[in-house]
């Protein structure tokens, strides 16, 4: 029993069509492989980026904190100056 041409022609295309199938499945699979190192980089790179923006918040709060203490160092010293600066006003007015 010989095959006949459109058994044949049947046959070539299932072998081609499975063919093809397998390189699909293959490159599927390659581009998910690919695409699953690219998230699990992007999440290193997520969680140091998180750690490295807490760590600079910390120094913005240190920052904050010594400005606000260097502030008020500065105002009781102007109103140190202000009360001498009064005290030799009345001073010099008494003298009159």
């Amino acid at each position: 029993m010989a095959n006949s041409p459109s058994q044949i022609d049947t046959q070539v295309v299932d072998v081609q069509s499975s063919e093809v199938e397998s390189q699909l499945s293959s490159l599927v699979y390659d581009m998910s492989q690919q695409v699953h190192m690219v998230m699990q980089n992007m999440l290193k790179m997520i969680a140091e980026i998180d750690q490295n923006s807490s760590g600079i918040m910390e120094e913005v709060e240190k920052c904050k904190n010594l400005a606000l203490e260097r502030k008020k160092s500065l105002e009781e010293e102007k109103e140190r100056f202000q009360k001498a600066a009064f005290a030799v006003l009345d001073m010099l007015n008494d003298r009159d």
